[in-house]
């Protein structure tokens, strides 16, 4: 009896370092400012999947000319993709159809875009949309910058 209430209350202390390290990792990414929610779905095939499939929620956050992506359900501290700002393309935006509703937040815009040679979404709020747009026009003199 005794061993399984020690067994017990591990596993709850267990629990509870691990969701305050989560939150600890999430405190700290966004500490530095310009976080913003964006979920993505990267190596998107060229014909358009509405299944809501491959969709990933995180967070995204600037840092000069690149964008770092983080995972949410993720204990690293690094990010899970790195965007250049000279190599993002945008090719067009869309509304979440179909299935994708029920993967996305509420109120997203579906952002199609290219990174070097890999076809991406990014979907976000129509404000963090619009700080998207104006960083990626924002670049410096001489880079190349592709908005649709």
């Amino acid at each position: 009896m005794f061993l399984a209430l020690w067994v017990g209350g591990l596993l709850v202390a267990l629990i509870v370092v691990g969701l305050f390290v989560f939150g600890l990792r999430r405190r700290l990414i966004q500490r530095s400012g310009g976080t913003f929610d964006c979920s993505l779905r990267w190596n998107v095939p060229a014909e358009p999947d509405l299944s809501g499939k491959g969709w990933v929620y995180g967070v995204a956050r600037y840092s000069g000319d690149e964008v770092n992506w983080f995972r949410v359900f993720s204990y690293s501290p690094r990010p899970r993709r790195v965007l250049e700002r000279s190599a993002i393309e945008v090719v067009a935006r869309r509304m979440p159809e179909g299935e994708e509703e029920l993967a996305l937040l509420s109120d997203a815009i579906v952002l199609c875009c290219r990174h070097r040679e890999t076809r991406l979404e990014l979907a976000m709020s129509e404000d963090a949309l619009t700080g998207f747009l104006a960083w990626l026009e924002a670049a410096p003199p001489g880079q190349r910058v592709n908005v649709a």
